[in-house]
């Protein structure tokens, strides 16, 4: 008698998730991040038509960091800031979004736990600096306006958005 073992791949040795826990995490997902291509979008039509965006964004990276380039129209505040400074620079009644460098690191998301601790409603934008430069959109560094082109293995080359 012969006997064949079935081995699972790696992918699904852990079962999927049931749809409505999938549902229940991939919501909560989004109301926990922002996309860099949807952050870029709602703050180009501020600046196109002067449509507010809702939300204020916020690079909590150190001041060399912030001089090297930035989100234009950001505020700068550092996440070991945000106990003094925070209240008086922000309204709780609007939304922020926190960036750091890029998405090897957590200080977005220890900034965004600092905010929520205090009081705001947050989000992190996914990939940070690091993917607004990459994707291709405008920033400012000390020296002035900059930008890059677009990398073809972060963002779309010939299409105003990924389609997604």
């Amino acid at each position: 008698m012969t006997t064949t073992t079935s081995q699972v791949n790696a992918v699904l040795r852990t079962p999927p998730a049931s749809p409505a826990a999938a549902a229940a995490f991939f919501s909560a997902s989004l109301a926990f991040h922002a996309d860099v291509s949807d952050v870029a979008a709602a703050l180009a039509a501020e600046a196109a038509d002067g449509t507010d965006p809702g939300f204020v964004v916020i690079d909590s990276r150190s001041t060399a960091s912030w001089d090297q380039g930035r989100v234009p129209g950001a505020l700068h505040l550092p996440t070991a800031l945000i106990p003094e400074q925070a209240e008086r620079l922000l309204d709780r009644s609007v939304p922020v979004v926190t960036y750091c460098w890029g998405p090897g690191c957590n200080g977005a998301t220890r900034s965004a736990l600092a905010l929520a601790e205090r009081g705001f409603q947050v989000k992190e934008m996914l990939g940070g600096f690091e993917y607004w430069v990459r994707e291709g959109f405008p920033y400012e560094t000390w020296e002035g306006p900059a930008e890059k082109a677009a990398d073809p293995l972060t963002a779309p080359v010939a299409a105003a958005d990924c389609g997604c």
